[in-house]
């Protein structure tokens, strides 16, 4: 099923304002995306059941070399009124919480009771130096990411089980844009931008008053990407955290990218940190497939060297496995732009497991495992897809996902939730982080419409 871009309008990208300048000093283009005979963007794919640039073997088109990338966002403007987003056919959606404050991660407890991150990026540790990057920081902020970070996780209870959580309750505040989450027995651990911490957690408790303790530092400093994924392992035992890197391609040199574009794993008991899986440019989201509780992360990829390129993915991440970034992508297709070039890495790098489609941006994985959908949604992948600035049309902004069978992905992308662009091409939403309830419920974190959607199956149980 080929995907349907949102906000295919032509407007004046949020950086008109800059554009004459920025033009000059080679940051942006002017120049329209090139597109195929088919008047859709990107190359057909060898499988035909697979949309372009989706799949596990996508047909990838040669780099477009140009020192001006495609900008093109969704201005941030909310919900209006009891608005919502648009269910595909099959699905239903409902507000589970509203009236958050940039809501990114969902946690949902054992009980029942649903955590939500509500960060934002912290405050650099040295202001933007350059036009580019000041230009980038006033598209970020057009697109929603401009709100101050409230650094505080929320506790959302759903008592009568309706579907609508009638309780929201200040859980654990005083974070450093907190975004991961785990629970493992009686504690939950949190990724901070800079370190991961500890606290303990009772079952049906609405607020944690003890101050976190630190576990371990995580990479922080530029914070690049400062989102830090967190999973734990089946038996509790293993933390997963997922570090992107500190620029788009090592610009800023590999002496800033230790432990970056990396899932680091950590032993709660001792702190101790060890790098499990390498060259993921951005591991936004991890978790643990119930068929054979393997670990799964989707990735960003990197960006500025066409529409069509690089697919951002999902792969199962394998202990030792280098997979590219920054020399390479999607394999050993190399990435000139790198300096110096490194064929020894190159020849090590393996392929992810399923391209999502380049740009799509996606924040949020979470794997169906019980009742509450029909059969073939279970071991199935749920992925929100935020929706970057690279291409045009845009693309992203929506919710998907990916069938599974004996835990490998085995069909195209499937829509479950759209309708966050409107026709004038503005976000009334954007999707985030994705959870499934207890019911079965797919829960979709909504950081422009500060939000929390239930999703559920028409006719499901």
């Amino acid at each position: 099923m080929t995907p349907d871009p949102l906000g295919r309008s032509r407007r004046r990208s949020p950086l008109a304002f800059f554009a004459p300048c920025l033009l000059r000093a080679g940051c942006i283009s002017s120049h329209p995306p090139p597109v195929n005979e088919s008047g859709k963007p990107g190359v057909a794919t060898p499988a035909a059941s697979y949309a372009a640039g989706t799949g596990p073997s996508p047909a990838l088109p040669p780099p477009e070399a140009s020192m001006l990338p495609v900008v093109e966002i969704a201005p941030a403007v909310g919900w209006a009124g009891n608005d919502a987003p648009r269910p595909a056919n099959g699905f239903a959606v409902t507000a589970f919480a509203r009236g958050l404050d940039h809501p990114r991660t969902l946690l949902v407890l054992p009980n029942g009771d649903v955590l939500v991150a509500e960060p934002n990026r912290p405050e650099p540790t040295r202001p933007p130096e350059g036009l580019r990057p000041r230009a980038m920081a006033a598209v970020q902020k057009r697109a929603g990411a401009g709100v101050p970070s409230a650094d505080r996780i929320t506790l959302l209870r759903d008592g009568d089980g309706d579907g609508v959580a009638e309780q929201q309750h200040a859980f654990l505040t005083g974070l450093h844009s907190p975004f991961g989450m785990a629970l493992a027995g009686d504690t939950l651990y949190v990724a901070n931008a800079d370190a991961l911490v500890a606290a303990p957690y009772r079952a049906g408790a609405t607020t944690i008053s003890a101050t976190p303790r630190k576990v371990a530092d995580l990479p922080a400093g530029r914070n690049h990407h400062w989102t830090k994924s967190l999973v734990a392992s089946a038996d509790g035992r293993r933390l997963y955290v997922g570090v992107g890197s500190n620029s788009n391609i090592a610009e800023h040199g590999m002496d800033e990218e230790v432990d970056r574009a990396a899932v680091l794993e950590v032993d709660p008991a001792t702190g101790s940190v060890r790098n499990y899986a390498s060259g993921l440019r951005n591991p936004t989201a991890l978790a643990i497939h119930p068929h054979d509780r393997t670990l799964w992360a989707v990735v960003n990829e990197r960006d500025e060297i066409g529409n069509d390129l690089v697919p951002d993915y999902l792969t199962a991440v394998r202990e030792g496995a280098f997979y590219g970034w920054p020399w390479s992508y999607f394999g050993q297709h190399v990435d000139a732009r790198v300096q110096p070039q490194d064929p020894v890495q190159v020849a090590r790098a393996i392929a992810p497991d399923y391209a999502l489609g380049s740009h799509v941006a996606p924040l949020g994985l979470a794997f169906q495992s019980g009742g509450g959908m029909p059969p073939r949604y279970r071991e199935g992948a749920f992925i929100g897809l935020h929706g970057s600035w690279n291409r045009q049309p845009k693309v992203g902004y929506r919710v998907v996902f990916v069938p599974f069978v004996d835990g490998r992905p085995a069909g195209p992308i499937e829509p479950v939730l759209e309708g966050f662009v409107n026709e004038g091409g503005d976000a009334q939403g954007r999707p985030v982080g994705v959870a499934v309830d207890r019911r079965g419920g797919v829960l979709v974190a909504d950081d422009v419409g500060n939000a929390v959607w239930r999703v559920t199956a028409t006719g499901a149980p």
